[in-house]
């Protein structure tokens, strides 16, 4: 897979993700951001054939097969269209030789949630969370890793994936998870660009749906 990558001088890059409502692709040529695609739809009643039939209208058979990464949302969001999308991009890696990453959903909209309510410094720590149905949440834990005061320098680590908690430690800074399809497709690419030679060929053996609760819940 490092001969594949290094032949190459182009390093496109496509993405796979769900929200609670929506599914989406984007595509991304050699790091240039003048050059991502976007494709957004709101669910259907027959999602898994037409998520493929999307997949299919969205991107080329030969641009397919020229993806050097391959990034995927893994959850908290639509308990169906996560298991889905992380099948699709399963198959896709392990047919095309693809090195895939996943992602959670908090983490991708981490970086914009951080920068909306101004929070900049280094080592600080917030958490994301959605409320359950019945009792508790779905939180996850993230951390400024520099001091930079602008929101395109801003680099997020993960510290707690996303799971079920009964409540919140109201002395700790928390914001509820929002989902916004087009700018965590577009930083979901940003993600992906920035891991791009850190997976191998088999790494879709690791990316699994995360489940933080049962899908009857």
């Amino acid at each position: 897979m490092t001969n594949k990558l290094i032949q190459r001088k182009n390093y496109p890059s496509l993405v796979i993700h769900s929200t609670d409502d929506s599914f989406g692709f984007g595509y991304r040529r050699d790091n240039d951001l003048e050059s991502d695609q976007l494709f957004i739809k709101k669910f259907d009643n027959d999602l898994c054939n037409n998520l493929i039939n999307d997949l299919n209208k969205f991107i080329s058979k030969d641009n397919l097969q020229k993806i050097n990464k391959l990034s995927v949302s893994i959850g908290p969001a639509n308990f169906n269209a996560s298991r889905l999308i992380v099948v699709l991009a399963r198959t896709i890696s392990q047919q095309i030789k693809c090195p895939l990453d996943s992602f959670s959903s908090f983490e991708i909209m981490a970086k914009r949630i951080a920068s909306k309510n101004n929070i900049f410094s280094n080592e600080q720590s917030f958490w994301i969370y959605k409320k359950l149905k019945r009792k508790g949440f779905i939180a996850g834990k993230y951390e400024i890793c520099h001091s930079e005061k602008n929101s395109l320098d801003l680099v997020i680590r993960e510290t707690v994936l996303p799971k079920v908690v009964k409540a919140l430690e109201s002395k700790e800074l928390s914001f509820e998870a929002s989902y916004d399809d087009k700018e965590d497709l577009k930083e979901l690419l940003d993600l992906s660009n920035k891991t791009l030679f850190n997976s191998n060929a088999d790494s879709w053996r690791k990316v699994l749906p995360l489940y933080p609760i049962s899908p009857i819940n």
